[in-house]
């Protein structure tokens, strides 16, 4: 079984910082990528930034320039360096991971709890 668990979410003020961790834990053969949704009261899920192992990156228009995203392959970690932080930042942060359990040839989709990040004075 694979797990991931988010880290280093909370209360920031506009234009504060704030560091989103991921680790990866059980059976895991290969991890092809990583990212980070989110999650707005009211609206839907949506991806926000996503490494692959190789270090391909991709962001998400409203967060380009501000946010950047971090894979630790080594150890089955992904962060998430979010910068000049505004209101509508503030979502539930999921992390989530295309990896290929051990005993496995397929991709699987594994998703984390989630971590509450509020943007607000």
């Amino acid at each position: 079984q694979v797990q991931l668990v988010e880290s280093g979410g909370g209360l920031v003020q506009p234009g504060g910082s704030l560091r989103l961790s991921c680790a990866a834990s059980g059976s895991i053969s290969r991890i092809d990528a990583m990212g980070w949704y989110r999650q707005a009261p009211g609206k839907e899920r949506e991806l926000v930034a996503r490494i692959t192992s190789g270090g391909s990156t991709y962001y998400a228009d409203s967060v380009k320039g501000r946010f950047r995203i971090v894979i630790d392959n080594a150890n089955g970690m992904v962060y998430l360096q979010a910068n000049s932080l505004i209101s509508e930042d503030t979502a539930v942060y999921y992390c989530h991971a295309d990896v290929v359990p051990l005993g496995s040839s397929r991709n699987f989709n594994v998703w984390g709890r989630g971590t509450q990040v509020t943007v607000s004075p």
